[in-house]
Parts: structure tokens; sequence; C-alpha cells
């Protein structure tokens, strides 16, 4: 059965940290490009990052440059976000999808498979 599952959200304080694991089942995660994306209620689903099919590139939004970190472990056949320097503006519930031998960044329309999501808050 192939899957996409995200872990690792939460509530944390502004400037805190959370990890976001995005872990695949049925199908070699590695070889497809991977984006994490956001929602928050009332908006549109946007991209935050995303990382190439082979880990050949990776790209970020200007608004988590330099806070947001993108990265994969395939023995773990899993993709994670490594969120700093949280602001409340990150509050959203963030997805990930995936998308075979794609090259980022991609439009969300393109990726074929994605996870249920996780609820992220940023508030003291």
């Amino acid at each position: 059965q192939v899957q996409l599952v995200e872990s690792g959200g939460g509530l944390v304080q502004p400037g805190g940290s959370l990890r976001l694991a995005c872990a695949a089942s049925g199908f070699a995660l590695d070889l497809y490009a991977v984006g994490w994306f956001r929602q928050a209620p009332g908006e549109e689903r946007d991209g935050v990052s995303c990382i190439s099919s082979k880990s050949v590139s990776a790209h970020y939004v200007d608004s988590v440059k330099g806070r947001f970190t993108i990265s994969r472990d395939g023995a773990q056949n899993t993709v994670y976000l490594q969120m700093n320097s949280l602001k409340p503006e990150d509050t959203a519930i963030y997805y990930c999808a995936a998308l075979m031998w794609g090259i980022c960044p991609l439009p969300k329309d393109e990726y074929n498979y994605w996870g249920q999501g996780t609820q992220v808050t940023v508030s003291s």
C-alpha cells in the first residue's frame, strides 16, 4: 500500500523548533521529489520547501529561508523538515507530497501522493 505519513507537529512557542517527518511506505522515497506544503485556515495550500529526486537540489520559499531545512534519510525512507525560529505566521497544517523523478520547485498539482497532514501551532 502506497502511503505518506507526516508526524512531528505540535504546539511550540515563538522562536522554538520542530522537526516534521514524512515517512513513505510502499515505494522508495529516494526516487521521488518530496514537497512540504502548508495550509492555514481560510488560506490556499502553499509550498514551503522541496527536495528533488535523489536529493540533487532543494528549494525554499523566501519566508522560510534560513529557518527551515529539508533533508532525506534513505535508510528510514523519510524526508524531514527541520523548522527553527518559528513564528506565529508559520501556524498551519503541514502536508508532504511526492512525485517520482521530480525536480524542484514543483507546483502542487504535479504531485500524485499526499499525506494526511500534521498541525503546527506557534503561540505563546
